[in-house]
């Protein structure tokens, strides 16, 4: 049996995210169903990270193991032969016997894209959150530095996970003509983690937060301090690293 490791990208709209669900679409569903009709075996397909409904990838990580008479090349080519135009295996190839796309995985990064133009191009809608409003990006930029730490991040998410702390290893705003971005690392994040920083942010650039307020979100560990969750289809899986 071998253990294949593949590189997904897809357009999170018209998905429910990526973990399979009872009803709904979803991007681990569509590859299983993907794999169950060139091989006629059921597999599971492990993500990296379990993107949320709406989330986009570039360079998603998933690995599945089986036992096929096709070659690696055939198997590509069959893969992106089958699945809808929405989701690209980019490329496949066995791993050692030991990888697990998400429990291997050292980082993972997120980028966040918002447009401040007064009215965004129809052909990033999908992609950006249009928000034609003033900011005060340098005391954003400041705020979104003071992420980049271990913490318990309870506050900047919309559950209650058993184990909250995470080491965020990078986090940076930078603004490039009408377009901010906002990017973020780190070896694992809670639900809604990187869309309410990004809510937070935003409150700083709107001027209802100072970013030295971060600091008190962090110790009082109290969502509603917090800013709102930022719209998903702002948000894309850039990179994961082993």
């Amino acid at each position: 049996m071998k253990n294949y490791k593949i590189v997904v990208g897809y357009d999170g709209t018209d998905f429910r995210g990526w973990q399979r669900q009872p009803d709904g679409r979803t991007v681990q569903g569509v590859l299983e169903e993907a794999v169950r009709k060139i091989t006629g075996k059921k597999v599971a397909v492990h993500g990296a990270g379990r993107t949320d409904a709406g989330v986009h990838a570039l360079a998603q990580v998933a690995s599945f193991r089986g036992t096929f008479k096709l070659t690696d090349e055939v198997l590509l080519r069959a893969l992106n032969a089958v699945l809808p135009d929405d989701v690209r295996v980019f490329s496949l190839e066995e791993a050692p016997a030991a990888f697990h796309a998400r429990k291997s995985a050292r980082s993972k990064v997120y980028r966040y894209r918002i447009v401040r133009a007064p009215q965004a191009s129809p052909l990033d809608r999908r992609y950006v959150l249009h928000w034609p409003y003033p900011l005060r990006v340098g005391a954003m930029r400041r705020a979104a530095r003071l992420f980049a730490r271990t913490a318990d991040f309870t506050a900047f998410s919309s559950n209650r996970d058993r184990t909250p702390v995470r080491t965020v290893v990078r986090s940076e705003l930078r603004r490039s003509g009408d377009e901010i971005v906002y990017t973020i690392e780190a070896e694992g994040f809670l639900r809604y983690m990187v869309r309410t920083i990004v809510g937070t942010l935003l409150e700083v650039g709107r001027g209802r937060l100072r970013p030295e307020q971060v600091e008190d979100i962090f110790r009082l560990k109290d969502r509603s301090l917090a800013g709102p969750t930022a719209a998903a289809k702002g948000l894309t899986l850039v990179r994961v690293d082993y």
